[in-house]
């Protein structure tokens, strides 16, 4: 069961969440340096800038984006739509545009959501030249003809992208990946609740002393930022056994657990488990091509065993790409129970262990270690215990984990780790 501690961090996920909530990021921008620089307060991130123009597999780093004001004024001169109200009033990445048009034209300029009239949309343009503003469907049905003044003023020039990383060495170079992606402005479950889940996370596997696995986060801008990063970091991503993309981890929805690509590996099985074991509703569902950053780290040339751990999954929940996802619609309490199911995930993994065989040449003689003999034993648990032996050593060849051969064995792992460290006693087996 996920323990619910005295001291919750749910207050100072909150004070984060809020501290970072007002910003206006992008995929580009002073936005996301100052979400970077706000996080490196609690991280000692490094901080990496790609420039503009940089190729990155089939993709190219776009243009830096920043913007400081914008506003529609009606024809009576009032200001009915304005950025520094709500950075989501403009469409990410409007080119800058100072004029007066009449109320058709405009119209070619504004988007809504008629099916949630009240919430303004969440809109980009990364790679076309554009602008746009974004309200309330109620509001853009309520405009009057006439002439209006339209302003952005924004820039779209060659710069770079920005992206936070940090290493926390293990024992092993072997490492587990957490991505989250910065790139949103004002969302508090799309992007924010993932930033701060991993914030801290990452503070709290810092004061774990002797991790097995090395542990590296990633504060990217979505899909450009992962294959930027994994366009810098081709070789060295191989070490990547584990991952999760954090996301959508503030609402109050059941937790869904996003397999990888493959299916059926060891990050999958840690959290199911994990889920199983936290008492928590949940579901799963199999891996698919759309979504976050997960489906960058599991392309074919990469295939990295990355999954995704969410509450309600992106693009399932009204308030998505919205207004409506506010500071009202994710909580401090509902991260940390995100954050605590993340540690058990992590915890799982860590003690997930790998062995192989040290007498691979056919079946090694049990009997005369003593450890062989208990098949007409009237303790069908001393029959378990041998059989235990039994499958360890039939997958113990440096690629089955303990989880996996528990799921083919139907022996638990705590009855298999037991068994290896019997083996390990008797020089049969070696951990790796």
């Amino acid at each position: 069961m996920i323990k619910r501690e005295k001291n919750s961090p749910g207050r100072e996920l909150d004070s984060l969440l809020k501290r970072l909530f007002p910003i206006c990021r992008s995929i580009t921008g002073n936005g996301v340096r100052e979400t970077l620089s706000i996080l490196a307060e609690h991280l000692p991130l490094k901080i990496h800038e790609v420039r503009s123009g940089t190729k990155v597999f089939d993709w190219t780093v776009p243009k830096e984006w920043n913007i400081w004001d914008a506003y529609i004024k009606d024809p009576s001169g009032k200001k009915i739509v304005d950025f520094k109200k709500n950075n989501l009033h403009v469409m990410g990445y409007s080119t800058p545009v100072r004029k007066m048009i009449k109320l058709a034209e405009l119209k070619k300029h504004l988007y809504s959501l008629p099916e949630h009239p009240r919430f303004i949309p969440y809109k980009t343009s990364y790679y076309k030249e554009k602008w746009g503003f974004c309200l309330p469907h109620k509001q853009l049905k309520s405009l009057k003809e006439g002439t209006y003044e339209v302003v952005v003023d924004s820039s779209l020039r060659r710069g770079s992208l920005t992206y936070g990383e940090l290493l926390i060495p293990g024992k092993s170079k072997d490492e587990v990946l957490i991505s989250s992606y910065i790139c949103h402005p004002s969302m508090g479950n799309d992007s924010l609740s993932g930033v701060v889940m991993a914030t801290f996370l990452a503070l709290s596997l810092q004061k774990k002393k002797g991790l097995r696995y090395s542990y590296r986060f990633l504060f990217i801008p979505e899909t450009i930022g992962a294959i930027t990063w994994l366009a810098k970091n081709s070789k060295s991503a191989k070490r990547v056994k584990h991952g999760l993309v954090a996301t959508c981890l503030g609402d109050s929805g059941p937790f869904t657990y996003k397999r990888t690509r493959a299916g059926n590996t060891a990050i999958d099985r840690a959290a199911e488990k994990a889920l199983i074991r936290s008492g928590v509703p949940y579901s799963l569902t199999d891996f698919f091509p759309w979504g976050s950053d997960e489906r960058q780290f599991n392309s074919p040339g990469f295939n990295l065993p990355v999954g995704s751990l969410m509450r309600s999954v992106y693009g399932t929940y009204p308030q998505y790409h919205s207004s409506g996802d506010d500071l009202t619609f994710v909580s401090g309490k509902n991260i940390a129970q995100s954050l605590a199911l993340y540690l058990d995930i992590i915890d799982i993994l860590e003690h997930d262990i790998v062995y192989r065989s040290r007498s691979p040449y056919g079946e090694a003689q049990l009997g005369k270690r003593g450890l062989y003999g208990a098949g007409g034993s009237a303790d069908p648990k001393a029959e378990i215990r041998e059989r235990a032996l039994l499958w360890l050593l039939a997958y113990a060849d440096g690629t089955h984990a303990l989880s996996e051969i528990a799921a083919r064995s139907g022996i638990d792992q705590k009855t298999l780790s037991s068994a290896a460290i019997l083996l390990q006693k008797h020089r049969l087996l070696e951990r790796l």
